[in-house]
């Protein structure tokens, strides 16, 4: 081909290869990139952050006709004050997540709450003691910002026909399932059932105290309701079924970190219950049952802080939940 018949045809050639990685990117993407909403932060409704809900084709409900929606948090992984970087980790959330909602025929909402670097020792992303307390406005009781959205989420849904259970499904793994833990904890009359997974190294006692050793949020709960000026809702935390996992070789401990822990309580922690994950595990789990809560305890033989690895786990749990009358 001679240089001047290259030059005339190289733009239909770009064009072409264009419109083949677009279609590549398209099939890849499918149907959450076509389906899913981007909704915008809406303070006049209580939620300061946006969010994303994508709908399957196919929604299961239940005898009452109402369909579920499950709640997946956002985890960054690391922190930022560009919002832009926590909105597409959100979004890719959504995508990965989207083969759940699919398996389960329920709605999906993953928020895109911040985690700022100005401010790096709020950890959003785990619903830490600092979201209670801040009075930053768009990181502050990000619990009740989550509630927000969960309602304005049903709205849009009732608009086109579809009731929706005002208890969502909850995960998480690692961070979001500190955030999917405490939130359980804080408001277990909107939460049908949750999955927990590798929680950081210490799921919240859902107890005040262990002998005479006070136990203050996110340990557990002495001084929730100086937190949240509600008491601990002791009756429907055991009324929410949940299921918490983790691989027997995980070592990932957020109490070893200070943006999710005080100094002072972290060592609590360690001196009361054991300075790894694996062997607090029992512990906790002990005081699970004292609390009577309706929790399943796990430890996965051979996996460490792997979450793909184990989300099936997760999606089997919830297709029972689904299954058994309420």
């Amino acid at each position: 081909m001679s240089l001047r018949r290259f030059l005339r045809l190289a733009p239909k050639l770009l064009l072409g290869l264009f419109l083949i990685a677009g279609t590549g990117v398209a099939i890849l993407l499918g149907p959450y990139a076509w389906r899913v909403q981007h909704v915008e932060a809406d303070a006049g409704k209580g939620f300061r952050s946006d969010y994303y809900l994508y709908v399957p084709t196919a929604l299961r409900r239940d005898a009452g006709g109402h369909a579920s929606l499950l709640v997946q948090p956002n985890n960054s992984g690391s922190t930022s004050d560009d919002i832009s970087v926590h909105r597409r980790d959100a979004w890719m959330t959504g995508l990965e997540r989207k083969r759940v909602a699919d398996a389960l025929g329920v709605a999906l909402l993953v928020p895109a709450f911040p985690r700022t670097a100005r401010d790096w020792r709020v950890y959003t992303h785990a619903l830490d003691r600092d979201v209670l307390t801040t009075r930053e406005p768009e990181l502050a009781r990000l619990d009740l910002q989550l509630i927000a959205m969960i309602d304005d989420a049903r709205a849009r849904l009732r608009k086109d026909g579809t009731q929706v259970d005002p208890r969502v499904l909850l995960q998480g793994f690692s961070a979001s399932a500190m955030f999917a833990n405490r939130f359980t904890v804080l408001h277990p009359q909107r939460v049908r059932a949750v999955a927990i997974g590798s929680p950081g190294g210490w799921p919240i006692a859902p107890v005040a105290k262990v002998g005479v050793d006070a136990l203050p949020y996110p340990a557990g709960i002495a001084d929730l309701a100086a937190l949240t000026g509600k008491p601990f809702d002791a009756a429907g935390f055991a009324r929410v079924p949940q299921y918490l996992y983790m691989g027997d070789a995980d070592d990932n401990d957020s109490l070893d970190f200070e943006d999710g822990w005080g100094r002072p309580m972290s060592a609590e922690v360690d001196r009361l219950f054991g300075d790894t994950p694996v062997t607090r595990w029992k512990q906790s789990e002990a005081l699970y049952a004292r609390a009577g809560a309706n929790a399943r305890f796990e430890l996965v033989p051979g996996i460490g802080h792997d979450r793909k690895a184990l989300q099936e786990r997760s999606t089997a749990f919830f297709r029972q939940v689904l299954a058994t009358p309420d």
